[in-house]
């Protein structure tokens, strides 16, 4: 849950970088939640729930291309967007960020014989 407030959190930002961990839980938390939704027949609230969700789920994309070193706009190819949100971002700072699971860059600074 908490991948899942993150995103809605930076519900319009698209600076930075996203783990495939916080892109993969905020998209199966929502197609968890449609499918509720789709089963309990709240068309209303499906429509409501989804354009809610638009700008939130868009601008996670282009951050998670952004983790593997791609223009956000890189989402929108539907085959190689799904390749790349897939892949394992960029070890280390890129022009988009810092790396978000080493945001501070420790790994460089521990000595060899320990990584």
């Amino acid at each position: 849950m908490n991948y899942y407030f993150t995103v809605l959190k930076k519900y319009a930002n698209v600076d930075g970088r996203a783990r495939r961990a916080e892109y993969w839980y905020f998209i199966l938390f929502n197609f968890t939640l449609l499918i509720i939704i789709g089963v309990a027949k709240a068309d209303f609230f499906g429509l409501v729930f989804s354009l809610a969700i638009l700008i939130p789920s868009t601008t996670v994309g282009m951050r998670r291309m952004h983790d593997v070193g791609r223009s956000g706009w890189y989402i929108a190819i539907p085959i190689y967007g799904l390749v790349l949100a897939c892949m394992e971002g960029q070890k280390g700072p890129n022009e988009y960020g810092p790396d978000p699971k080493n945001p501070a860059g420790l790994a460089d600074k521990i000595p060899y014989s320990y990584k």
